[in-house]
């Protein structure tokens, strides 16, 4: 759901009352589909907007036909911030849609709101991973990064398991891909969300820079990720219509550089000559790899040991 149609969904129902979806559809220009998602995805968020069957029904916001939205509780302005923070982060326009949120809200909630908003990044791009359900502690997690609250981790590393006390500063959504970016005594560290065994809330308050800002961070994690992932390119040839399955592969380490020879040009970027060629070995005579010579090399010598095995 995009923040701003979520702002003028809720003005219009306290505007009006009471709404249905062809009417929410025709205003915004949106299908009734689409109305109707954006209207449950509300309810579902714990915003308290219901629907009213029958004639004549359709959907109100109970407690808040005020265009300043007093009629939310402190629970419903965070859950409403969950909700539509994360989106801001995709567009401008979102962005402004939520800074007019937050000054329509009470005094007493605002603060709490903007955390909220603050509390999770969504990264749309991939890093070849799917389908995977939402971590068990991120409601924890969210609800620790609002109230500033230290967080007692279990956390399986590559090496070992280890206990961490880390100070919360927020939470990043990468493609169903759940990353937590905390304080600790090492100083700032990213911690994947699917290798925290346990998480528990401590009682004792959390610090976070003043100029710490979710994004920025973040894109800092993804600089450094992508430098590492991608130390080594390979140019290969192949057939155009496959260059769909080498981007599911590599994700935005594949480039299409044109044609040649009939052939679409593709670069190809992993840590090592060897994981481009792990990738690439299964497809045979499919793909050329023109350089470099290392990663040509590793396809060989893979090959050389097929042919040992199973000749």
């Amino acid at each position: 759901m995009r923040a701003d149609r979520l702002v003028a969904v809720l003005l219009l129902m306290q505007t009006r009352g009471r709404v249905t979806a062809t009417e929410l559809a025709t205003e915004l220009e949106v299908s009734v589909a689409t109305a109707r998602r954006d209207l449950e995805a509300l309810s579902a968020a714990g915003i308290p907007v219901y629907p009213q069957p029958g004639r004549g029904g359709g959907w109100s916001l109970v407690g808040g036909a005020r265009t300043d939205l007093s009629g939310l509780s402190a629970a419903e302005a965070q859950a409403l911030f969950l909700l539509v923070g994360p989106a801001a982060a995709l567009s401008e326009e979102a962005k402004a849609a939520l800074r007019k949120l937050v000054r329509a809200l009470p005094t007493t909630f605002r603060a709490d709101a903007q955390a909220a908003a603050e509390a999770t990044v969504i990264d749309p791009a991939r890093w070849g991973e799917r389908d995977r359900d939402r971590p068990e502690p991120v409601a924890l997690l969210q609800d620790a990064v609002i109230r500033r609250r230290k967080v007692r981790l279990t956390y399986a590393g590559r090496d070992r398991r280890s206990e961490r006390l880390v100070d919360p500063w927020g939470l990043v959504d990468k493609d169903d891909i759940w990353y937590l970016l905390a304080g600790t005594d090492a100083g700032r560290r990213t911690f994947r969300l699917d290798r925290i065994i346990a998480a528990e809330t401590t009682g004792e308050p959390a610090e976070r820079p003043d100029d710490f800002a979710l994004a920025a961070a973040w894109q800092e994690v993804v600089t450094e990720m992508e430098r590492r992932r991608s130390r080594t390119w390979a140019t290969v040839l192949v057939e155009a219509r496959f260059v769909r399955v080498l981007r599911d592969q590599f994700g935005r380490h594949c480039h299409d550089d044109g044609e040649s020879d009939g052939r679409a040009r593709v670069r190809l970027g992993a840590p090592t000559p060897l994981d481009i060629a792990r990738h690439l070995a299964g497809w045979g005579a499919m793909i050329e790899v023109l350089e470099p010579a290392s990663v040509r090399g590793e396809l060989a010598r893979i090959g050389g040991e097929l042919t040992t095995r199973y000749s």
